[in-house]
This record gives C-alpha cells, structure tokens and sequence, in this order.
C-alpha cells in the first residue's frame, strides 16, 4: 500500500468537504490534507463544538478516507508578514486594515490551531511563517546584515510562543518552504532552524516544486534535513524561460503563457520525483505524499485524478536487500 496518498483541500475550498471528499475517494485517494477555510476543518468550531471534530472523522471515514494533517496557510502567513489590503479578508472584520491587531490575532489562532489539531487526532500543522524581510530580498537599496538578522530574530519572537503551545499538544509544525516565508531555500531553512535553536516542534513541509524554478535541488534539501521532513506535498513546476520573461516572472500572473515558469499538476513539469521518492526512503519518512493540485492550464478534475493515479505509480518501498543477494549462498 506505501505512504498514504491524500489529496490537499486549500484549493477546493469553494466545495463543501462533503462534496470533495466524495470525488477524492472516486479519484483514488485514501485521504484528505484539511484546509482550515472553506467548510473543510474550522479551528473555532472545532474547540468550541465537542461533537466538531468527530463528524469530520465520521463524513471522511464514509467516502473510506484518513486525515493525517491540517493547514492553516493564510493565518500563519500573517504572524510575520508586513501585511496590507491583499489579507484583509483571511481575518475578523473588526481587525481589517489594522497590521499589529492581524498579526496579534494570528499568532493566537496559530496555537488554538495545534490545539484543534490534537483535538481531530492529527500530529502535524502545515502551514506558513511569513516573513518581515522578503521584500528585502534584492540588496538595492542597501541592505545590511544586521536587517536581515533582525528578520530571524523576530521570526523567533513571534513563532517561539506558538511553538510552545505546540510542544505542549504533542503537535509539529511543518513550514512549507516558499517564497515569501522565512525559509526559501536551503540556506534560510538551515538560519530558520538556528534562529529557534532547533527546537522539535518545527520543521517542513516538503514541497520540490517551490525549489525547482529557483534552481534548487529539491534530493539535496531532504538530505540535508532528513530529520525535519514532517509532510511532503506533491507538486510540480516547469521551467519556460524563452529569453522574454525571466525567472522573477515578470509581473505575470499563473497561467500567462509569457512566465518564466509556473507550477504544473505531478507528472507533467520538470520535477524527478523518483529521484524525490529514493531520498524519501533512504531518511525513512513514512508519512503522506499529499497533492497540492496547482495547474492553470489543466481542468482540476481532470488533474487531480491524473495526479492520484500519478501518486500510485510513483511511491515505491526500497527493497530491503541488495540485488545481488541471491548470488550468494544461504
């Protein structure tokens, strides 16, 4: 059977969960990574209604699907993020426009998440950091070290608290590294860890397809943090450089035949996810393999049922002996 193949929510968040998780199990998944927006796993109702959490459980257990993880992307986006118009609707109406009250409230929302999630059963919160420093990404005007060091020390102030509440739920999270966040790459994963000395609540979601278009060796990131892999998504990216638009993209939107790159439903970009599944076998990660279905150009429902026959295909066991053990005598 391998890892469990779920299928992540947060982009069929205008379904209800009883309607997705009724085309999930048709497509071949065994379970669902939940969102918390949409319909599909509410924090607040899942700390405040004592039969919440079970009736997600019961609708999933219908269609003959598990749930290993939650993520609440949007929220921890906004505990570092500098934040403007773009999030004003991820959060209460009376906090709208107001940059310290959304992230106050986000970082209590991060650690009723953990909480909620220890209620439904789960082990592991994917989710986003933000980061007070990615527009400071190109070193013009000049940026000084000491910037971008206060980027991590606050990175630390705010996620520490709620890596607290998560140590205390026996909950991990699991930074998916992006652009946009903290941790991009393997450099600023590695400062991230450093920053929060280490501490076990926090490592990565997994995704090779925010590595590939920066140029990144998504087999050297999972060797290089084999203990921290908490989840791994499944998602790809095709490089379409032409010499117009470069890598930045150009201020083009996804789908804009004109980008220097855009993510691709598994399979059909330039990822080696069998590269991918060898080094997931050798750090002995057992968890999920999770599509996070992103494509422009593809009908979703077309793409996701072509990912979950794709997800089966690829997930294969390392073979426990040497492929010459049969030469040998007993």
């Amino acid at each position: 059977m391998g890892r469990l193949k779920t299928l992540f929510t947060g982009q069929w968040a205008d379904l209800s969960l009883a309607d997705l998780a009724a085309k999930a199990s048709g497509w071949g998944y065994q379970g669902l990574e939940l969102a918390c927006w949409g319909d599909h796993f509410e924090v607040g109702r899942a700390l405040t209604e004592p039969d919440y959490c079970q009736k997600k459980l019961d609708l999933l257990e219908k269609h003959g699907l598990d749930c290993r993880a939650i993520s609440n992307h949007l929220v921890g986006q906004l505990v570092l993020d500098v934040l403007d118009s773009r999030t004003d609707a991820w959060v209460p109406t009376d906090i709208q426009g107001d940059q310290k009250a959304k992230s106050a409230w986000a970082i209590e929302e991060m650690k009723r998440t953990a909480r909620a999630a220890r209620k439904l059963g789960v082990d592991v919160v994917n989710g986003f950091t933000g980061s007070s420093i990615w527009h400071l990404l190109y070193s013009f005007p000049p940026v000084s070290p000491q910037m971008i060091q206060a980027g991590f020390d606050l990175f630390a102030e705010r996620w520490n608290p709620i890596l607290d509440v998560f140590g205390e739920e026996k909950v991990r999270f699991a930074l998916e590294v992006h652009p946009t966040e903290i941790a991009f790459d393997i450099q600023t994963a590695q400062r991230a860890l450093e920053a929060i000395g280490r501490r076990p609540e926090f490592g990565f979601n997994f995704d090779p397809s925010h590595l590939h278009w920066q140029g990144i060796d998504p087999v050297r990131f999972l060797r290089t943090f084999p203990d921290r892999i908490y989840h791994v998504h499944i998602k790809d990216a095709a490089i379409t450089l032409d010499g117009s638009s470069g890598i930045l993209s150009s201020h083009l939107d996804f789908g804009d035949p004109r980008r220097g790159w855009d993510f691709r439903s598994p399979g059909h970009g330039g990822v080696d996810f069998e590269a991918i599944i060898r080094a997931l076998n050798d750090i002995g990660y057992s968890g999920p393999l999770s599509v996070e279905w992103e494509d422009a150009g593809m009908d979703r429902e077309y793409g996701a049922a072509d990912a979950a026959q794709f997800l089966q295909r690829i997930d294969f066991a390392s073979s426990g002996r040497k492929f010459d053990a049969a030469f040998g005598g007993d």
